[in-house]
């Protein structure tokens, strides 16, 4: 009786919150750090989500500038891109283990027999990986404080990366082991709070991280990374029928970076599915908290298989259940004394990565996209790293460099097109290949605008 008491007044709790008005479509740009309604980051990276009436709750990983744990940090919207922050859920001194620790990748399920919101997650000791330990919270409400129940190894096995799975009032975790060599499911108990059994290792040795679930038309999808430390990697998925299997054999999806992203979540909107990755900053050598969010529209060839293409902006419509993505026209830009085009050094993804011509290959780093910034500006954005070609340091001078830095709202990043001369909108100084230089590799930079062929760009689609 006290368990149907305390899911009762939760189920009452969540009806007397304020429900927002039915929410308009909205679009979402890739590759980008989210703000909230205050203008800060949002750090939920390696999260999930979890819906709880008119809101979505969105849970992730908040990193000091060390990378160890500060907190766990919940937002929520009634739009998926109006995020309000609301509460550090779980902290480094909610328990005497969290001090020094590193948590990463929470997930949130709701257990209606308890009437309490449920937190697994990758727990280390901030020091190195050698925990490989999962560990667990919970709260009776989805943004309260939550009690830390603390850490083991499932059933004696390894656990990092992980994520949940509600199955109709039956959960499951699932959790890369050995090392990383093994997947495993487990199946939980009733209160959600321990492992119940193995239901299997059906993936020996596939070495693969970064687990996330979802069901479609009675469908098991999982969709993994590889492992290749904080640089992106071909994305696999299996797919069956139980979740005791028999799965399938892994096949790919999206291209091979998984488009500078590793999965963190599958999202049912309605009846479409939103894939949600973080693009690490690790891959530039920059602190989790500078990680981007990449979210695409899952697309289904047929009832046992995804696909996933690359689009710079989604339109996610919450109230019809409707996910889409905005396809862009991606440039070339030529420089006419020298025929060769616009290219970011190495297919870099790094801030600061050099920009230089060299001849056409085709490849995303030779690829821009011109995004309206409003006066007759644009930014131009790499394909591969959804990076701005900008002038370092906001310089004004003659020959300052040019390089691509993550997109802001700063006008060295902003750039005219007017008679054949790309113009920084900072300086009013043009686009210029150095020494009017015609081999590969020669260095691009601002300079004083004037007739040379050097300074005149086509712009091709």
């Amino acid at each position: 009786m006290r368990l149907l008491a305390v899911a009762a007044v939760t189920a009452l709790v969540v009806a007397l919150l304020p429900a927002p008005a039915q929410a308009a479509p909205v679009t979402v740009t890739n590759g980008v750090q989210f703000t909230d309604t205050s203008g800060a980051g949002v750090h939920a990276h390696g999260g999930g989500v979890i819906r709880v009436g008119a809101y979505w709750y969105w849970f992730g990983e908040n990193r000091n500038a060390d990378d160890t744990f500060k907190a766990v940090s919940v937002y929520r919207s009634a739009d998926l891109r109006t995020w309000e922050f609301r509460n550090n859920v779980l902290t480094s001194s909610s328990a005497a283990e969290l001090g020094s620790a590193k948590i990463e990748r929470p997930k949130v399920i709701y257990n209606p027999a308890t009437g309490r919101y449920v937190m697994w997650m990758h727990k280390e000791n901030g020091t190195d990986y050698g925990e490989a330990r999962a560990a667990v919270a919970s709260s009776a409400t989805v943004d309260g404080v939550y009690t830390y129940h603390g850490s083991f190894r499932p059933l004696n096995h390894m656990s990092r990366d992980i994520t949940l799975w509600d199955d109709g009032g039956t959960a499951y975790m699932i959790s890369a082991a050995d090392e990383n060599r093994d997947l495993q499911i487990y199946r939980l108990t009733a209160d959600y709070l321990q492992v119940a059994t193995l239901v299997g290792n059906f993936w020996d040795n596939a070495t693969r991280e970064a687990p996330a679930m979802f069901k479609r038309n009675g469908v098991y999808f999982l969709l993994t990374s590889g492992t290749s430390g904080w640089n992106p990697n071909q994305a696999k998925y299996a797919t069956a029928t139980s979740i005791g299997g028999p799965w399938s054999g892994w096949t790919n999806v999206g291209d091979s970076t998984t488009f500078g992203s590793q999965p963190a979540y599958v999202l049912p909107v309605g009846n479409s599915f939103l894939y949600m990755g973080d693009r690490w900053a690790g891959a530039w050598s920059g602190p989790v908290n500078d990680s981007r969010y990449v979210w695409l529209p899952i697309a289904f060839p047929s009832s046992t298989s995804m696909s996933l293409s690359w689009y710079p902006t989604v339109t996610i419509d919450a109230a019809a259940g409707a996910v889409t993505g905005n396809p862009a026209t991606y440039y070339r830009l030529t420089n006419q004394n020298s025929g060769k085009v616009l290219d970011v050094v190495s297919a870099s993804m790094a801030d600061n990565a050099e920009v230089k011509q060299y001849a056409w290959n085709g490849g995303g780093n030779q690829r821009w996209e011109f995004q309206d910034a409003g006066s007759g500006y644009f930014r131009i954005v790499a394909q591969h790293s959804g990076k701005c070609l900008d002038v370092a340091n906001a310089s004004a001078a003659d020959g300052a460099n040019v390089i691509q830095w993550a997109c802001g709202n700063g006008t060295n990043q902003q750039w005219s097109l007017s008679g054949g001369q790309l113009r920084a909108r900072h300086s009013g100084k043009c686009l210029d290949v150095v020494s009017s230089n015609t081999a590969d590799g020669a260095d691009v930079q601002q300079y004083t605008c004037n007739t040379g062929a050097n300074q005149q760009w086509s712009r091709t689609a």
